[in-house]
C-alpha cells in the first residue's frame, strides 16, 4: 500500500497540490463549500493512480486542491462508501493520501438521521463520538503496522480543540449545533423500525452510512479530525414514514449555509 499512496501523491504533486495543511470531505447534499475555495487545480478521481471512482449520483467525483479562508486545502468532493463495493481500506485510500500530501487536520461533513428525537431535520451535529457498526475496520489488513500504530487507540477520536472551536463559531452565528454519538451502518437500505429502536438504546444519536472508517484512519495516522452532521430526516420508530432520498438530499441543501459558515470560520481560526 505505501507503493501506491506515494504514487498517487507524486502524481498530484505534478498537477500542483502543493503542501496542503487541511483536507475536506463533503458529504451528501453538501457541495457547495466548493464555490467558497480559490480552486488552484482539480482532478476527476478516474484520472488519479489508484483511486478508487465514486458511484453514487450525488456525490461528484473530483479531488480538488485550492485556497479556503487563505489555507491550502484539498477537498474531496464526493466520497465512498462500502455500500458501494468498496472494502474499508478503498473507503479511506484518499485520507492516507491526503497524509502523504501534508495535512494535519481532516474535517468531514455528513448527512444522518436523527435518532434521538430531540434533534430535529435541517439541523447539525457534531460529532463527540461514534459507533462502528460497519462490522469490521479499515485497519484489518496485513502490513497495516507500517503506516501506523496497529491498536490505534480511540478514547478521544474526535478532538477537544476543534469541536471546542466549532460550538463557539456556532455560537457566534446564532447556529443550532447538538452534539452527540454518531452510529455508521452498512447500508445501503435504510434501518427497520428495531434497528433505530436498538441504535437509541446503544446510545446513538444519529445514524449514517460513511465516516467512521475515515475517522479511525486520521486517527491511525495521527491527525487532527474533527466531523459535522447534517439532520436530514427524524427517525421515529413509532411514527416511520418511508424515506424520499429526494427530500434528504434537499434537506441538506438547506443546511448547506450554515456548515458552510463553520467551516469558514474554523479553518480561518486554525
Amino acid at each position: 500500500m505505501i507503493k501506491f499512496i506515494t504514487e498517487t501523491a507524486d502524481y498530484l504533486k505534478t498537477k500542483g497540490f502543493d503542501k496542503p495543511e487541511i483536507g475536506i470531505i463533503l458529504g451528501t447534499g453538501l457541495g457547495k463549500l466548493i464555490d467558497e475555495v480559490e480552486i488552484l487545480s482539480e482532478v476527476s478521481y478516474n484520472h488519479i493512480p489508484n483511486f478508487p471512482t465514486a458511484t453514487v449520483e450525488f456525490h461528484k467525483g473530483k479531488l480538488i486542491y485550492g485556497l479556503l479562508s487563505g489555507k491550502k486545502v484539498i477537498v474531496m468532493q464526493g466520497r465512498f462508501h462500502v455500500y458501494e463495493g468498496y472494502s474499508l481500506q478503498d473507503v479511506t485510500y484518499p485520507v492516507r493520501v491526503m497524509k502523504q500530501l501534508g495535512i494535519e487536520t481532516l474535517l468531514v461533513s455528513n448527512a444522518s438521521g436523527a435518532i434521538n428525537l430531540d434533534f430535529k431535520k435541517g439541523e447539525l451535529m457534531l460529532i463527540d463520538d461514534h459507533i462502528n457498526l460497519q462490522g469490521s475496520s479499515p485497519l484489518a489488513f496485513r502490513g497495516v503496522e507500517e503506516l501506523g500504530e496497529r491498536f490505534t487507540d480511540m478514547s478521544a477520536p474526535y478532538n477537544l480543540d476543534l469541536n471546542t472551536k466549532f460550538k463557539a463559531i456556532a455560537k457566534a452565528h446564532d447556529i443550532k449545533l447538538h452534539e452527540g454519538v454518531y452510529a455508521s451502518v452498512v447500508g445501503p437500505q435504510l434501518e427497520t423500525r428495531a434497528e433505530y429502536r436498538m441504535l437509541k438504546i446503544i446510545g446513538a444519536d444519529a445514524v449514517g452510512m460513511s465516516t467512521v472508517p475515515e475517522i479511525i484512519v486520521a486517527n491511525h495516522l495521527n491527525l487532527k479530525v474533527a466531523a459535522v452532521s447534517v439532520l436530514t430526516d427524524e427517525c421515529d420508530p413509532n411514527n416511520l414514514k418511508p424515506v424520499d432520498i429526494s427530500e434528504i438530499i434537499a434537506m441538506a441543501g438547506k443546511a448547506e449555509p450554515h456548515m458552510i459558515t463553520l467551516f469558514k470560520e474554523l479553518i480561518t481560526n486554525l
